[in-house]
């Protein structure tokens, strides 16, 4: 299994479940464009989960979907929370880097309560954009500056 795009999500506000899109824009050091995360003002420019971590929550009989969780990129093949921060990361053109690694969530936000649960906090991962570009469905991950397959979850792409 190659490591690949699952779905490109993308909500107007924050705090809410985001909605599949079949492209997207990404703007160095900005983000998503449309999205409501996207900033050159911090750190967490795009978030990612796994596919792999939405079944987890399907299979516990929660009806989620990629972007229910308000992630950006659904990946699929990658372990993201093994991703040490500074990682770089390609997909299509496009360069990122790992900034962070799950969150603090304060308060249960609606997601926690639209979703009965949010995986999002230890398993998601956040980037900054290096180089824009476009991103679709599909697109190839590759993970970049780790040796011997660390972060995959199958290192034979």
């Amino acid at each position: 299994m190659k490591s690949s795009v699952v779905s490109i999500n993308i909500s107007s506000k924050k705090g809410i479940r985001k909605k599949p899109v079949g492209e997207a824009e990404i703007l160095i050091n900005y983000g998503i464009e449309g999205d409501a995360h996207s900033s050159s003002e911090w750190h967490r420019q795009v978030s990612l989960l796994a596919v792999e971590s939405i079944r987890k929550m399907q299979a516990l009989g929660l009806k989620v979907n990629p972007g229910d969780f308000a992630e950006n990129i659904t990946t699929e093949g990658i372990d993201l929370p093994s991703l040490p921060v500074g990682t770089k990361l390609t997909v299509g053109d496009i360069e990122l880097e790992v900034s962070q690694i799950g969150k603090e969530c304060h308060t249960r936000c609606s997601i926690y309560y639209q979703a009965g649960d949010c995986v999002m906090p230890k398993e998601g991962i956040f980037v900054k954009v290096l180089k824009g570009g476009k991103i679709k469905k599909g697109d190839r991950i590759v993970v970049r500056g780790l040796g011997s397959g660390v972060g995959l979850l199958n290192p034979n792409p």
